[in-house]
């Protein structure tokens, strides 16, 4: 007798050259991912072949409702790891009829910094370590005793066993469908506080950082959807005693990572610091309630860095110390943040001239 799971993994390629493409977007609250399929009458390749396509943005709190309909420009393509075959996720920003960005759209200004060409001769790459974490569907942490808490932290950080990592097959799952999509996952590991997770996403060039972390981040969405799990970016799931969830992104250009590439990442960290408070507001919401000076972290008030110093807002690596080249990591992004706007505001602060 065929069942539901037989239809689901049907493979069209023997019946049909025609596709189904995924088009995904950022919806009205900055972190809500939307998305609907469409078909295709064949296999495609670049973002440019595809057509533009349009969605209700008064249903996704980002267009009024006498003015509803929002344009959907494809901007990445990845491969699908649910429907498979030559099916296909399409990362999408969106605009007004007219061609504006709308305010919601955050990849139109970062491709305008990327496409600067003093960023593009600097080659920017970044790696971005995508902290989260899994909750039940009653919003408790995975793992965690009903209505109670569990060991203090300890072993949990890359730990092993029934006891001390929790959603293991669902990060698992995660990081072979990315894998699998072309999205330059580069790991993942079990995070300090139970239930919390990380991968990485990187290096990437430029603003595919961005797109990579929203198509890992949708396919997060869309696991833990079929393992009737939730996810959480919240950079302080949890208050009390226990570490938040940030998304620490490392960083360099081609300067940094020449000889004496030092002396350019010690003037870039500068130009950070003269910039804090506005990085900071760019940074994720709710990051001050991460940002404490405990749990790893700087204060929210104050800018610091040192090497290999994870209490710190900047943190140079020992192996770039010793090389006198390299790269550093921006530890005060929460992980809720828009990786649009974090990347390319870190290439415009240390890159281009101040305004």
């Amino acid at each position: 007798m065929a069942s539901l799971h037989d239809f689901v993994n049907l493979d069209l390629s023997v019946t049909t050259e025609k596709i189904i493409a995924e088009y995904i977007w950022v919806g009205g609250s900055g972190m809500d991912m939307r998305s609907k399929a469409r078909t295709l009458p064949g296999p495609v390749t670049d973002p440019s072949e595809l057509p533009k396509w349009n969605y209700d943005g008064s249903s996704t709190n980002q267009a009024p409702g006498d003015d509803s309909e929002v344009i959907l420009y494809p901007r990445a393509i990845f491969k699908d790891p649910f429907r498979k075959g030559n099916n296909i996720l399409v990362i999408c920003d969106s605009y007004t009829p007219a061609g504006e960005p709308i305010p919601t759209n955050k990849r139109a200004k970062a491709a305008e910094i990327f496409s600067n060409p003093d960023v593009e001769a600097e080659e920017p790459w970044f790696g971005i370590e995508q902290e989260y974490t899994l909750l039940t569907m009653n919003k408790w942490p995975l793992g965690w005793p009903e209505n109670g808490y569990p060991g203090p932290q300890g072993p949990y950080y890359c730990g092993n066993g029934a006891d001390k990592a929790f959603g293991r097959d669902i990060v698992d799952a995660h990081y072979k469908a990315c894998l699998y999509a072309g999205i330059n996952i580069s790991g993942i590991n079990g995070e300090v506080m139970p239930g919390q997770w990380e991968f990485q996403v990187g290096p990437s060039v430029g603003i595919s950082a961005g797109d990579e972390v929203w198509a890992a981040r949708y396919i997060l969405e869309r696991i833990t959807e079929i393992a009737g799990v939730v996810v959480s970016f919240d950079p302080k799931p949890v208050p009390g005693d226990w570490n938040g969830a940030g998304a620490h992104t490392n960083y360099s250009t081609k300067s940094m990572r020449g000889d004496g590439g030092i002396d350019v990442i010690n003037a870039a960290i500068e130009k950070l610091e003269a910039r804090h408070i506005e990085h900071i507001a760019a940074y994720g919401e709710g990051n001050e309630r991460r940002l404490t000076g405990n749990h790893e972290t700087a204060s929210i008030n104050q800018f610091t860095w040192g090497v290999a110093n994870r209490g710190a807002s900047v943190r140079i690596g020992r192996d770039t110390e010793k090389e006198g080249k390299g790269y550093f990591e921006d530890r005060r992004p929460a992980s809720n943040m828009d990786p649009y706007v974090v990347t390319s505001m870190i290439a415009e602060t240390t890159i281009l001239p101040a305004a």
